[in-house]
């Protein structure tokens, strides 16, 4: 069975029972998932494979007051077992597909500049990188 992308809505929380490893950062607990699926504007797609979950991308929308609305992409991750299929670039195409149909007239994502796959692949979906610094606060 090919890989299939899903468009996760609140309800949903329950199709990601088996996640293979490398897709998300940490472990998934149930109640935070819910709460993003819950909040208008977090958008997340799963890539399954088997019924496993094998990629993730997500993104939330972000309106200004003085610019267009703009899908900010916040994650992207694919299984070690999975990677160079396409799969990642399917779910960040499907992502500007659904941030285009809720209004979103850009897109944007930042990741580290020697990150070599991530920057090859937002390089093969059209960006155009620019340099930045990244700061990090705790609250």
């Amino acid at each position: 069975m090919p890989i299939q992308i899903k468009r996760m809505q609140p309800g949903d929380e329950l199709d990601i029972a088996e996640v293979a490893p490398d897709v998300f950062d940490e472990p998934i607990h149930p109640e935070r998932l819910e709460a993003y699926l819950l909040e208008p504007g977090h958008l997340m797609l799963l890539a399954f494979d088997n019924g496993v979950v094998v990629g993730q991308c997500a993104a939330v929308i972000h309106r200004h007051p003085d610019k267009v609305t703009e899908l900010y992409i916040d994650e992207v991750g694919t299984a070690s077992t999975h990677l160079r299929q396409g799969i990642a670039t399917r779910m960040v195409e499907a992502m500007f597909a659904w941030g285009r149909e809720l209004g979103c007239r850009e897109a944007w994502l930042g990741t580290e500049l020697d990150n070599l796959e991530a920057n090859g692949l937002y390089t093969k979906v059209g960006g155009k990188g620019e340099k930045m610094i990244y700061y990090e606060f705790e609250l």
